[in-house]
């Protein structure tokens, strides 16, 4: 049986290390590109675990690359190519630089893996993977976000330290657009099926929504010189795994919304289905009226970043 292949496209912190954590669930064999300038790095974060390989019993085959040749007819595409927030810096800092690289990228990937199901990781996040679809012209379906499971992980990691119980128990939900109008969804909140709202009150809940949404920069202000990365990783892992095993995993992803919850045709975090056609089905809640009206928020703010982004790279 043919292994999967899976390209991730910048070799720096998270694409390096999403490829560690897909070589040691043996997802399939991976090509880590990087730009020309990166020279001979990412054969060397290649060839690094490869030799980690007999250590940690995984027979994954790396490949470290500045060229798309060698991640041609990719099967699973992670892009995490971009510049990395610095302190004091918001994901939207990003836009300019990072839609110029994206649109290169895509232009690749194209050229390259017409037939690649492709997980944008690169922020401002909800911008980025528009303009992937964008310029790869792929079906929808194929083109994702990467931004739901890793706020969803950090709010669950965050429940069970306050609660002092295992994640493994805590279920949880978040949707809109990835940063400050991410919206929590707490009647698809619960612990062990307790429902979150019977084991926190009200208030403190907000403030764990809110140390979730800034998740990030929390981060990003006590490393100082970088970013989030494990996390990131683990997610873009994840997701890469629902495609190559066919998963039909349910797990909040940036989707192409059109009529579903009334979007209008841009990309924004909710509920899917997951699996080997990328995202396979949009599940669409019931939401309260506060819910409803936080989520239009969080989506008129994707749309006003996107609108930015077009201007910024047609001026």
């Amino acid at each position: 049986m043919r292994r999967a292949k899976i390209t991730i496209i910048g070799a720096g912190n998270v694409g390096a290390t999403c490829a560690h954590w897909c070589a040691a669930a043996e997802l399939g064999d991976i090509v880590l590109l990087d730009i020309p300038q990166a020279e001979d790095m990412p054969a060397g974060k290649a060839l690094d675990l490869m030799q980690a390989s007999p250590i940690m019993g995984y027979d994954s085959n790396l490949v470290g690359t500045t060229s798309y040749d060698d991640a041609k007819d990719s099967d699973v595409i992670v892009v995490t190519a971009g510049i990395p927030r610095k302190p004091g810096m918001s994901r939207d800092d990003l836009l300019g630089t990072n839609a110029k690289i994206i649109t290169s990228v895509g232009e690749q990937i194209k050229a390259t893996s017409p037939n690649a199901v492709v997980i944008v990781v690169s922020n401002p996040l909800d911008a980025m993977v528009q303009q992937m679809a964008k310029v790869t012209g792929f079906d929808k379906a194929k083109v994702i976000g990467q931004a739901g499971v890793l706020d969803t992980a950090r709010y669950r990691a965050f429940l069970a330290m306050e609660l002092g119980v295992s994640v493994e128990d805590i279920s949880a939900l978040l949707m809109g657009g990835h940063g400050d109008t991410m919206v929590p969804i707490p009647s698809c909140t619960s612990v062990g099926g307790i429902p979150v709202t019977q084991l926190i009150d009200t208030a403190r809940l907000d403030e764990i929504v809110e140390r979730t949404r800034k998740g990030g920069a929390e981060i990003v202000a006590l490393l100082k010189t970088g970013s989030a990365y494990y996390a990131p990783a683990a997610a873009c892992a994840q997701m890469v795994e629902a495609v190559v095993k066919d998963k039909k995993r349910v797990i909040p992803v940036a989707a192409y919304c059109d009529k579903e919850y009334g979007v209008g045709g841009f990309y924004v975090g909710v509920p899917v289905v997951m699996g080997s056609g990328g995202v396979e089905k949009i599940i669409e809640l019931s939401l309260t009226d506060t819910e409803t009206a936080a989520f239009k928020h969080s989506v008129d703010a994707v749309k006003e970043l996107v609108e930015t982004m077009d201007g910024l790279l047609s001026a």
